[in-house]
């Protein structure tokens, strides 16, 4: 049995505690082993010594993460307790606070997590125009819409302005009469998921309404001039060569685009050929155009996933083999 202090002088208790100590009910729940109590700025544990090992260090992290933002969830302070892996610890506690893009709703913190969209901020920061390409869940178009929705809170730009070509459904998208979330059409979804992530939900239904933060269908640029703004065309593998300098020849006088995309999932018919190969390649010495390229080290899902993008690869790798071969 082994007895420890750990003192919170650095935090607001209360935070620390939870309101009638809910907080500190849940921490006692996932350490049944050991007695914690509170006293003061003060906690008091005893118990096996790896078992206070292991609180001590969920403990710290939840204290760190509270000296940066001053506030924690309880929904956060459980998912902290129960993140055994790195990635939930990463996602909570910033190694550097200068790499955060956005402080979302209830403390969570929107920041540039692999060296790649480390490069992808830096690019954007020095470039107008980006090309952010690779495979999915490489977080390209997240790490996007966080640099917007940043340059919109610094008032860089006025608006934000989020795309993508429909492909599935014709470019014929009818808005439909309803609520916000089901207007928004299940092709745009993940842009607004990733919004929903960086503003609480009654601002953001405030900029759409005010048409502050657009999103729509590459169709309904046509015509445009898209000034003062920060526009992001995702999933730009499936615009064909029109289409990409249409986009691109509507950027205006103190804007900003990134382009996403990942040539390897094309999803346009048969005979039509994706423009963003050809864009890349034309534009590839442009001062002011910057291309970063993500790959499987940026992905931050689940570690299987990066197993199963590379043995995708491997595979697509001898098929190229087998249709070199097949030709010659």
């Amino acid at each position: 049995m082994t007895d420890t202090i750990i003192n919170l002088e650095s935090v607001n208790p209360i935070e620390f505690f939870g309101v009638n100590n809910g907080k500190l009910d849940l921490l006692k729940k996932k350490f049944p082993l050991l007695k914690i109590l509170s006293r003061g700025t003060q906690i008091k544990m005893s118990g096996a010594p790896e078992q206070i090992e292991n609180a001590k260090e969920k403990i710290e992290l939840i204290i760190q993460y509270l000296e940066r933002n001053g506030h924690l969830s309880e929904n956060y302070f459980e998912q902290i307790l129960g993140g055994d892996d790195a990635e939930t610890i990463d996602n909570f506690v910033d190694k550097n606070p200068n790499d955060i893009l956005v402080f979302g709703p209830n403390g969570k913190t929107v920041r540039a997590r692999t060296a790649n969209q480390k490069k992808m901020v830096q690019a954007s920061e020095r470039n107008d125009i980006v090309f952010a390409i690779g495979p999915a869940g490489t977080g390209k178009t997240y790490t996007a819409v966080a640099l917007a929705v940043r340059a919109l809170k610094n008032k860089m730009v006025k608006k934000i302005i989020l795309t993508r070509p429909a492909v599935e459904a014709g470019e014929s998208l009818g808005f439909l009469p309803g609520d916000l979330k089901e207007k928004i059409d299940p092709y745009l979804r993940p842009l607004y998921d990733a919004l929903d992530d960086m503003i609480p939900a009654d601002k953001l239904g405030y900029y759409m309404t005010t048409r502050t933060i657009e999103i729509a269908p590459l169709a309904y640029m046509r015509g445009r001039t898209l000034d003062n703004a920060f526009i992001i065309l995702d999933e730009a593998q499936n615009t064909n060569d029109l289409q990409l300098k249409m986009f691109l020849t509507r950027i205006g006088a103190n804007a900003k685009a990134i382009i996403t995309g990942d040539p390897t999932q094309v999803d346009l018919p048969r005979n039509q050929r994706s423009g963003l190969d050809k864009g890349i390649r034309i534009l590839q010495n442009i001062d002011g155009i910057a291309h970063i390229e993500l790959n499987e080290e940026d992905v931050v899902r689940h570690r299987l996933v990066k197993a199963i993008i590379k043995a995708y690869e491997k595979e697509h790798e001898k098929e190229e083999e087998r249709n070199i071969n097949h030709h010659h």
